[in-house]
């Protein structure tokens, strides 16, 4: 996965540039936080935004993607983006409190390097914006 991400400020919102797989694991991460059954309250704790503001990002993120495309976001929704990538591989804890690779892998298609990779490169690419 390209861990590199291209932001650039218009106005009060940002372009993102992301890659098929990148517009994928944001996907994959928010739409398994959102599948868990979970309530506003906790979605909301987890990814900043409640069901409503998931189910927008989710269907602007569908793909397949063949091709980078942009994506205009709100400094919100980048929040939200980055939080799912973060807190998605938290929910892969074994009892043991040990992170559970193989699960996380086969439902996400991803590694967690690649989610943590991506979440930095969100937080550096809006900062330079």
């Amino acid at each position: 996965m390209r861990t590199q991400l291209k932001v650039t400020r218009d106005g009060d919102a940002f372009i993102a540039r992301l890659a098929p797989s990148q517009a994928s694991a944001m996907y994959e991460a928010l739409s398994y936080l959102r599948g868990r059954d979970r309530g506003d309250t906790e979605l909301i704790l987890l990814v900043g935004a409640g069901r409503e503001a998931v189910d927008a990002l989710l269907e602007r993120l569908a793909g397949p993607h063949k091709e980078s495309r942009d994506f205009r976001l709100a400094l919100e929704e980048l929040h939200v983006l980055h939080s799912a990538l973060c807190a998605t591989p938290t929910l892969f804890l074994e009892r043991s409190g040990l992170f559970a690779e193989e699960p996380f892998n086969i439902r996400l298609g991803f590694y967690r390097e690649n989610f943590d990779a991506l979440a930095q490169a969100v937080v550096r690419a809006v900062a330079e914006a």
